[in-house]
């Protein structure tokens, strides 16, 4: 999906069925990101079995020997984001905490811890689901209220932006000229540094994932 949209990121939506056991590869030289979007499972790794749910997300960082598979009659449907390293992130992750790097992170959205932006609402509730110390140069968050609303126009110059809209949301996306439909389950390329907000009518939902790639680590500081 929107191949070729960000320089070293790939975006795959994928769908199995609860008769397929979906073995976890670590491709060198990138780390990847599941975003557990529909449908019930279980990921087993050596030690641990962890229950997927619908808005779950999972690294599998260093660990080998994870597989997952749907519960029965069910099906999985998940966006796996690829993000490749370069020679500056190989040695910054260096010095990221080291259970950050050699554990699984494994969370539903709603267990990530929430924060507040002057851009949205009082009503609107963020999360974090994968803070900064994870992937270099990577973050991911939710954003979740009920319209009328918006989140205020704002520009990125550091990061290209990825919005993945999640169960009910339909708002309006903006983008310098230009305004698009955000129905869920779809997912949208936010330029870097284009003036962009989201706008949601009466009664409407907004919910959707951000996902931030910083060009270069002088931005993200």
């Amino acid at each position: 999906i929107l191949s070729n949209e960000i320089n070293g990121v790939t975006s795959e939506h994928v769908t199995i069925t609860s008769d397929i056991t979906k073995e976890v590869t670590l491709e060198e030289g990138y780390k990847t990101i599941y975003l557990f979007i529909k449908g019930y499972g279980n990921l087993i790794s050596s030690d641990s079995i962890y229950d997927i749910v619908p808005e779950t997300i999972m690294l599998p960082n260093n660990v080998k020997g994870i597989s997952f598979k749907p519960v029965d009659n069910d099906t999985l449907h998940y966006l796996k984001i690829s993000v490749l390293q370069t020679e500056l992130d190989k040695e910054d992750i260096k010095t990221f905490p080291k259970e950050n790097v050699d554990s699984i992170y494994f969370k539903k959205f709603t267990d990530c811890k929430s924060y507040t932006e002057p851009i949205k609402s009082p009503q609107t509730t963020s999360r974090t689901i994968l803070p900064n110390l994870y992937i270099p140069r990577v973050a991911m968050g939710t954003v979740k209220t009920i319209g009328p609303d918006a989140v205020g126009a704002h520009e990125h110059g550091m990061l290209e932006q990825l919005f993945l809209g999640l169960t009910d949301n339909q708002t309006i996306v903006y983008a310098d000229e230009a305004q698009v439909d955000f129905p869920e389950y779809s997912l949208l390329h936010i330029p870097r540094g284009s003036s962009h907000s989201v706008s949601v009518n009466a009664n409407n939902e907004m919910y959707y994932v951000w996902m931030d790639f910083f060009v270069d680590k002088d931005g993200e500081e």
